[in-house]
């Protein structure tokens, strides 16, 4: 016992291998110190200590070596949580909310889908295709909407007459911008004198009329100054006009005719002011950027869909809103004139992308964002992107040149807006509310307060509010009076 107690210090500063488990029977394991157990039969004890209890030593057992995927394997069942935000908190960063859009979409389609029922099985099935013909074809040996749009070619050949004698110098500016003046007056006093003096001019008819010239107008408006621009170029010795917007010759990659690029006085042809009159923009220029060709399978597309949501609209207005407005003493019910203003929506981009690829029209931004719209004058800016062009090169920026300051041009154009909203309203249905013009006007101080106010998704949110209350009120408060006066006396 002295030999072996002396000799455990030895032990403790060596490393001693053990075998985890009993022996096998009748074989011998070998201490840390080489000597061999006494018998076969002894255990080695689990932690060796002196019989006195007061030295012990542990078992040194080698870990295997472990691989990076191992390791990382154990550390995700030892941790589970990280520092993250939640995915509505706008400090996480996260922006792709899909889902809750489609959610959205379902639930409004649902929602619509329990009113469409509602309506069919209280009036039943009121679509007439037939009927809407009907409206512009009333008197087939006297068509006053359809005259007046061929009327309007005589506009447009003084416009181009009065620029080819301003370009060879026999009449001056002064003579040139009185000519130009009483076209435009006339241009828009003389379809709105017939619509009014017509009794066989329908509403429908007479919208129609009215929105030719009113984009005839802002054409020949446009046409006047660019060319006016070119003159003043020509006199600063500037041969060929280099504006901005101005795009270079393009060669049909299918070899066929190369259009040309041409310079002032070249443009003044009828093949280029029709090509305008035409063409889905308002503002003029002397080459247009055009696609190469005309892409087929992109048009029957479009010329599906246009199809597809003129029907739609027709359906929505003979099935939801003649309905609502025979029972417009009751609350107003706004989601129907919503419904059927996307349908419009869609139906005008579908027949804007139509002309379009007719004509190889290269611009195809009509619209921007506008559903994101924080500001309203965000709004205004990208709901109708060839109007606000028109808007901001022919009338903003002229007064701000002038020396106006920022909000005084924009309640101008706001006024200018407004006269034309009204002039297309009132003037059909011949009676003045004033509603549109009230409504338009009334954007300037909301304008004011949501770039104030609100920010982020609070002014998006105001925005919508305003376009889903506010323009529906105006239209139906039109149609209302137009019911009262036209049926509610006769009954």
């Amino acid at each position: 016992m002295g030999d072996r107690n002396d000799r455990v210090p030895m032990m403790t500063g060596r490393t001693r291998r053990s075998t985890i488990g009993p022996t096998p029977a009748g074989g011998n394991s070998k201490q840390a110190n080489g000597n061999k157990q006494s018998s076969a039969g002894e255990k080695m004890p689990s932690h060796p200590s002196h019989s006195n209890g007061k030295v012990k030593k542990e078992k040194q057992v080698h870990e295997p070596v472990r691989t990076p995927q191992e390791r990382s394997k154990i550390c995700e069942r030892l941790s589970c949580h990280v520092l993250q935000e939640s995915l509505l908190s706008s400090a996480s960063g996260y922006s792709n909310y899909r889902g809750i859009l489609n959610w959205c979409v379902v639930m409004l389609v649902l929602s619509n889908a329990r009113l469409f029922l509602e309506n069919l099985l209280k009036y039943g099935i009121l679509v007439d295709p037939i009927q809407v013909v009907s409206l512009f074809l009333k008197d087939p040996y006297s068509w006053p909407a359809p005259c007046l749009v061929i009327v309007s070619n005589v506009f447009i050949m003084a416009a181009l007459y009065t620029e080819r004698r301003l370009s060879v110098g026999t009449i001056s500016e002064t003579t040139g911008t009185f000519l130009y003046l009483a076209n435009l007056t006339t241009l828009l006093c003389f379809p709105s004198a017939t619509v009014l003096t017509l009794t066989s001019m329908t509403p429908a008819g007479g919208v129609f009329a009215l929105g030719v010239y009113t984009i005839l107008f802002m054409k020949l408006y446009s046409y006047k100054d660019v060319n006016m621009w070119c003159r003043e170029i020509r006199h600063t010795k500037a041969r060929n006009l280099t504006r901005s917007h101005s795009c270079p010759s393009v060669a049909q990659s299918n070899g066929s005719a190369v259009h040309a690029h041409v310079s002032y006085p070249g443009n003044l042809t009828y093949r280029d002011i029709y090509y305008f009159v035409f063409a889905p923009t308002l503002c003029y220029e002397l080459n247009f950027p055009r696609s190469p060709r005309i892409r087929k399978s992109f048009l029957l597309r479009r010329l599906f869909e246009m199809l597809f949501f003129i029907q739609l609209l027709i359906g929505l207005v003979q099935q939801w809103i003649v309905p609502t407005i025979q029972n417009s003493m009751k609350p107003f019910q706004f989601h129907v004139p919503s419904m059927a203003g996307y349908g419009l929506f869609q139906n005008d981009g579908a027949h804007v992308k139509t002309g379009s690829e007719l004509m190889q029209f290269g611009d195809r931004e009509f619209y921007r964002d506008w559903w994101n719209s924080e500001t309203v004058t965000y709004f205004w800016s990208n709901w109708n992107i060839p109007v606000h062009k028109w808007c901001l090169r022919h009338f903003y920026k002229p007064i701000m040149r002038r020396g106006a300051n920022k909000w005084v041009a924009q309640t101008a154009v706001f006024l200018v807006s407004a006269f034309f909203h009204e002039y297309l309203v009132s003037v059909p249905l011949k009676m003045f509310r004033l509603w549109a013009f009230m409504g338009m006007m009334s954007q300037i101080p909301l304008a004011w307060f949501v770039g104030r106010f609100l920010r982020g998704n609070h002014g998006n949110a105001a925005v919508w509010i305003s376009l889903i209350i506010g323009q529906p009120v105006a239209v139906l408060m039109y149609v209302h009076d137009y019911y009262v006066i036209h049926y509610m006396s006769q009954s």
